[in-house]
């Protein structure tokens, strides 16, 4: 999954080198976390939400296929990961 998503994005923007994508794995579900440049969360997002809920989407029927729920969060700048504060 996270090489999936990893494809679709660093297509999308313009910082490619500058993704980062981090999963948190669970027994039946998934969360991604991406984190990208600051001027490129608008490319992911899109007009009205429109790029990311196909994102969402097709990593929803991916996972459906091998049983598992799947949620994708857009991390800002500065912002902890998850999987960071859960260490702590």
């Amino acid at each position: 999954m996270k090489d999936f998503v990893a494809y679709i994005v660093k297509n999308l923007v313009d910082n490619p080198d500058d993704v980062e994508i981090n999963e948190i794995g669970g027994t039946q579900t998934l969360i991604i976390e991406l984190k990208v440049k600051k001027e490129d969360i608008g490319k992911i997002i899109g007009k009205r939400g429109k790029t990311i809920n196909a994102i969402r989407t097709l990593l929803m029927s991916v996972a459906s296929r091998n049983g598992l729920r799947v949620n994708l969060e857009i991390l800002e700048e500065g912002e902890v990961s998850k999987r960071v504060q859960q260490e702590q």
